[in-house]
């Protein structure tokens, strides 16, 4: 499946250029810093309509039943590197089959098989960054071509990186709104509504995972560490390269 590919009227959209779209994204982050994230999501979608997306690691659907509320069938990208747990593809089919979204996966160009068969096997191993760059960097930029905006479930509090996340920013690398809608929350904040809404998540976060990305980078978290402490343990790493 593919984005929506309708452009935008320079003549009657305010968003139709890069240089609108990052004024409205810095004006908006600044006046939407305390705003509930229902109402951060209500904004975005109502300003981008189908030129909007949100992107979910199937760790939870949070991020996605909210934008489900403020617009029923948004699309709900998905990053399917091909190293994933199978309770985290299990996630992503009951989201796509339970909630009122349009599910879109992306796939890198070549399998698991065939980057093996040419650059070597387990380059995760051998260059972590390299592989998270074709298996999911590149992925994602082909499958937001056809957006102006998109949405993450990234956290202040879930480690020093991303603690000055904007409620709405400006992605440069892509130049597009990145809207962040649940960054001023905590984990406390995240439970609380799953519970209260009955909001699916992936099974391995009560398996002792806090963070969780492809299986062979990620790990349970020890007493004490934070959630993110489980990615790519021991190797200096703490990005995949998609948030910067």
């Amino acid at each position: 499946m593919t984005g929506p590919t309708t452009d935008p009227d320079p003549t009657t959209d305010p968003t139709s250029t890069a240089a609108a779209r990052r004024a409205l994204a810095e004006r908006a982050g600044r006046e939407l810093e305390d705003a509930p994230a229902l109402e951060i999501l209500r904004w975005a979608t109502d300003t981008f309509g189908e030129r909007f997306c949100v992107t979910s690691s199937m760790e939870d659907a949070v991020v996605a039943h909210l934008a489900s509320r403020a617009r029923p069938g948004v699309d709900v990208v998905f990053l399917d590197t091909g190293y994933h747990f199978p309770e985290t593809l299990g996630t992503r089919d009951a989201v796509e089959a339970v909630m009122d979204v349009r599910l879109i996966t992306l796939t890198p160009r070549r399998s698991v098989a065939e980057q093996d068969a040419e650059l070597g096997p387990a380059l995760h191993e051998r260059d972590p960054d390299r592989c998270c760059a074709l298996r999911k960097v590149a992925p994602l930029e082909r499958g937001l071509a056809g957006y102006d905006a998109w949405a993450t479930g990234l956290r202040r509090d879930e480690s020093p990186t991303r603690a000055t996340t904007p409620v709405v920013g400006w992605d440069e690398r892509r130049g597009k709104v990145k809207v962040s809608p649940i960054a001023r929350w905590t984990q406390d904040d995240v439970d609380r509504y799953v519970a209260e809404h009955g909001v699916l998540t992936n099974p391995l976060l009560q398996d002792g995972y806090a963070s969780i990305g492809c299986a062979p980078c990620t790990r349970r978290v020890r007493a004490g560490e934070d959630a993110r402490a489980g990615r790519w343990a021991g190797r200096g790493k703490t990005e995949c390269g998609l948030h910067g």
